[in-house]
């Protein structure tokens, strides 16, 4: 390639930056890139609700599907501990199959595995929170540590706490 045919060594940082503040642009209070990433996640089939969408949080048996250190930094009000990898049936043995239960994590891959072993094992009606504990947080719904609120969440890594735009992250 001559020199003058040659791509200005600004021009692919302009077009990279063009694309990051692109993707960064809110709507309705998330990233495109963040709703590009949990639809990767979630299985169309699988009901979701948006905590919008959530009107009255104790018509649900709300299970948290993160691991216990997780799940002791901040959680949904009345959430019952359940974990993911520490996940057994047993763990679930006091929910009642014929009440709705509403599942979390950090961003909604997690519960939803949980949520469809719940499913398999006679829940009638399960849904996964959309966007999880992080967009449940920057929606500015309230989450509690040892009954008190908090504005401590609990991102699972740095990498996913890029996400959290309101709260205090915790690694």
């Amino acid at each position: 390639m001559t020199a003058s045919k040659r791509i200005p060594f600004y021009l692919p940082k302009i077009f990279l930056f063009t694309l990051v503040m692109f993707l960064s642009l809110s709507a309705n209070g998330q990233s495109i890139a963040y709703k590009a990433l949990l639809s990767s996640f979630y299985d169309p089939e699988f009901p979701v609700l948006k905590p919008a969408e959530i009107k009255d949080l104790s018509a649900f048996q709300v299970v948290d599907s993160r691991e216990k250190e997780e799940f002791e930094v901040s959680h949904l009000k009345g959430a019952h501990w359940v974990g993911y990898d520490s996940f057994e049936l047993a763990n679930v043995k006091n929910l009642d199959k014929e009440k709705p239960v509403l599942v979390y994590c950090t961003v909604g891959a997690r519960s939803q595995d949980i949520g469809e072993k719940l499913k398999a094992n006679g829940f009638k009606e399960v849904y996964n929170l959309y966007g999880g504990i992080i967009h449940w947080s920057n929606e500015g719904f309230p989450l509690y540590h040892e009954g008190k609120a908090t504005q401590k969440v609990h991102t699972y890594s740095r990498s996913w706490g890029i996400w959290l735009n309101k709260g205090e992250k915790v690694y």
